[in-house]
């Protein structure tokens, strides 16, 4: 398989700049697997597309404000993006810097008036080790201090609106450094009507990392490599997720990341362990999926891995018919885009 499989034309107006005035004010595309239907409607229109009995697995990830300014205490400015963290203790990251020089390991770098870093030394290229010296919370310091990373097709720097709504309303572990796009368009009336349908909803963490954004640099895909991505499954969820399997019930997929997360951490043909780990499944056409039978995503970039992976869920062809409509229609693309169901 080619990269240029799975690339299209997209208009660059229909990329989503900024949020919609409510997050359930979003389109919503279904596409039917089995009749290879497509139907239009909006978001609040999903939870027609549940039955009692399915259970909604959520990827209950926060993301932090990861873009770090400031100074090198030998002088000139540098950006420090924070992209996964080596230890328990919130000191040692792996990071991803942007100066005018590239520091060197021992450097100090000043970010804000509260947070210190030393470069240990360097990880795979591009990154590099860092750790940081503060006072009190990390986490509590990078809300004061740290910039929301939106993605790079964002063209605008990121605001208070963003501290809110590039964040999922059930967002509730820190770590990602973009957000599982998928989730932004649900609220908790939604979520509420779901649940009063009979739907189970359950939780998962994947930190998402930068690989969601990394591009694809290799023409036959089966050479690209994925970024391990941390994650944790809960005995709860998986207790609930293989039973249902076990029953026949349908596992919907809320996001790429939760998808990813449950095929990787298979304990059978058709069930999941719980635990702890890195994750770097790469999912492309091909793939027999073991865990999810319908999944909700957002629309994604051209010769990307996330195209891959609806592919290989719905097939190329159906998916590549359905973004031309998209198109056509005028859907909005990308993090604060529209919204699409494969069942």
């Amino acid at each position: 398989m080619r990269l240029e499989d799975f690339d299209f034309e997209l208009p660059a107006e229909l990329i989503a700049q900024y949020p919609l005035d409510s997050r359930e004010g979003s389109r919503l595309m279904v596409l039917n697997r089995l009749h290879r239907d497509i139907h239009c409607g909006n978001f609040p229109d999903i939870v027609g597309h549940f039955h009692a009995g399915d259970v909604l697995v959520l990827n209950d990830t926060q993301v932090i404000p990861a873009r770090l300014l400031g100074t090198k205490a030998s002088g000139g400015k540098i950006e420090v993006f924070l992209v996964r963290r080596l230890d328990s203790n919130q000191e040692d990251w792996v990071c991803l810097t942007k100066s005018s020089k590239t520091p060197k390991v021992g450097s100090r770098l000043l970010l804000g008036n509260e947070i210190e870093g030393t470069v240990l030394g360097e990880g795979e290229a591009p990154y590099k080790v860092i750790r940081f010296k503060f006072a009190g919370d990390f986490h509590q310091l990078l809300e004061k201090v740290g910039r929301i990373p939106l993605p790079p097709y964002i063209r605008r720097e990121d605001t208070l609106v963003d501290r809110e709504r590039y964040q999922t309303v059930f967002a509730c572990s820190k770590g990602a450094v973009a957000a599982p796009t998928a989730g932004l368009h649900f609220t908790q009336d939604i979520l509420a009507a779901l649940q009063s349908k009979g739907v189970e909803i359950v939780s998962l963490t994947l930190h998402v990392g930068l690989g969601t954004f990394l591009p694809v640099r290799v023409d036959n895909i089966l050479d690209h490599r994925m970024h391990g991505e941390s994650f944790h499954i809960p005995e709860t969820t998986a207790n609930i997720v293989n039973l249902a399997k076990k029953e026949g019930r349908r596992v919907v997929a809320l996001g790429t990341t939760t998808t990813r997360t449950l095929e990787y951490a298979l304990a059978g043909e058709n069930s999941v362990k719980a635990g702890e780990g890195l994750s770097d499944l790469f999912i492309y056409p091909g793939f027999r999926f073991k865990i999810v039978d319908a999944l909700i995503t957002n629309f994604h970039l051209p010769c990307s891995t996330l195209m891959m992976l609806v592919s290989a869920f719905a097939g190329r062809d159906f998916i590549f018919e359905a973004y031309q409509r998209a198109i056509d229609e005028r859907f909005r693309f990308f993090s604060y885009g529209d919204c699409m169901m494969i069942v």
